[in-house]
């Protein structure tokens, strides 16, 4: 049996079966939340792009997927956050990667001592001069 391991490679993702020919684990149950509108980073900025949850019940599960898509020409730049409805700060990248294009990763957060519904916030600071790009999307999977 032939089984492909590159995702981009993976001519079953069109019809949902990557998970079972290319050795890929889809999203587990529970609610998938997303924003997919670009924001761009500028030099030394900050930007927020909010995710409304609602029709989750009790808090934040402990494993909390935050899948974060940016395009960005020096990851060494950022400060990634999630910001949760209540305002707590969770640290998804701090100024890592150095020259590396980019930041295209699924962070798990524990997030259980947050009530699930209520505007989260993707937090992204640029930190330097010269480099810039943008958030092109962010999701919440509970």
């Amino acid at each position: 049996m032939l089984q492909l391991l590159e995702r981009a490679d993976c001519p079953y993702e069109a019809i949902g079966k990557e998970a079972q020919y290319c050795g890929v684990t889809p999203p587990g149950p529970g609610k998938f939340f997303e924003n997919a509108a670009d924001f761009q980073i500028g030099d030394n900025t900050t930007i927020n792009s909010p995710i409304t949850v609602s029709e989750v019940t009790g808090n934040a599960p402990s494993t909390l997927k935050v899948a974060v898509d940016i395009k960005h020409t020096y990851q060494g730049d950022l400060k990634v956050d999630l910001v949760a409805p209540d305002g707590t700060v969770y640290v998804l990248h701090n100024r890592a990667g150095g020259g590396t294009d980019n930041i295209n990763t699924t962070y798990t957060v524990n997030a259980s001592s947050e009530v699930a519904n209520g505007t989260w916030q993707l937090r992204v600071n640029d930190n330097a001069n010269q480099d810039t790009g943008f958030l092109d999307k962010w999701s919440l999977q509970f």
